[in-house]
């Protein structure tokens, strides 16, 4: 009971502190909607000082990159097409720049999903986009293939954006991937959706 009477009292004394001239014992007579005020100016100006401090802290790319990567989901449906291979690929924009280059590094930006449209992993959420070599085999097969060309896939463009259902024999196969302590993001025989953004050739 004590401890509870001084935390009620406690922002009146300071008041006090700052003011030794008021009258102490009519000041500590205060009534619980004088109480009720104080708290919630404290609780205004907290939140407040919280809502400074979220926007002093996040960058307003942040916020815009969030957007870009969940905004994957709304682009244009496509038809695909089927290759001898598996790959399916349809472009949603073709783009105007250079080719994809052998062995060269590009940068592109992508949002992976299982076929039920889970998200597993995400360029855009990293806030950067991927820098790869492209041609040689450092990427599952499905994306060389599916942004280089070949075996009937036209090449991608810088600039330009494309669909690709990749089957398990180009991706990961039978066997799960991205595995940590027993975990794994990726099941085995998983087919893979990708949305891929060719942003442009490293330099």
């Amino acid at each position: 009971m004590a401890v509870s009477s001084l935390l009620v009292a406690a922002p009146k004394l300071y008041s006090l502190l700052q003011n030794p001239k008021s009258n102490h014992s009519s000041s500590l007579n205060f009534s619980v909607e004088t109480i009720s005020a104080a708290k919630k100016r404290l609780f205004d100006c907290g939140m407040g000082l919280l809502l400074a401090s979220m926007v002093v802290g996040s960058p307003m790319e942040a916020n815009a990159t969030r957007i870009e990567y969940y905004a994957t989901v709304g682009e244009p449906l496509c038809e695909l097409n089927f290759v001898r291979s598996g790959l399916g690929y349809c472009d949603v924009a073709v783009g105007s720049g250079n080719e994809a280059p052998y062995n060269e590094l590009i940068n592109i930006h992508y949002t992976a999903r299982f076929e039920d449209g889970t998200v597993f992993d995400s360029s855009y959420k990293r806030g950067r986009p991927l820098t790869m070599r492209i041609g040689v085999g450092k990427v599952i097969k499905g994306l060389d293939q599916g942004i280089f060309g070949g075996e009937g896939v036209p090449p991608m463009l810088v600039g330009g954006k494309r669909k690709l259902q990749i089957p398990p024999e180009l991706a990961y196969g039978p066997e799960p991937a991205g595995c940590f302590s027993g975990d794994c993001n990726i099941p085995a025989n998983a087919t893979l959706l990708y949305d891929v953004n060719f942003v442009g050739i490293y330099k």
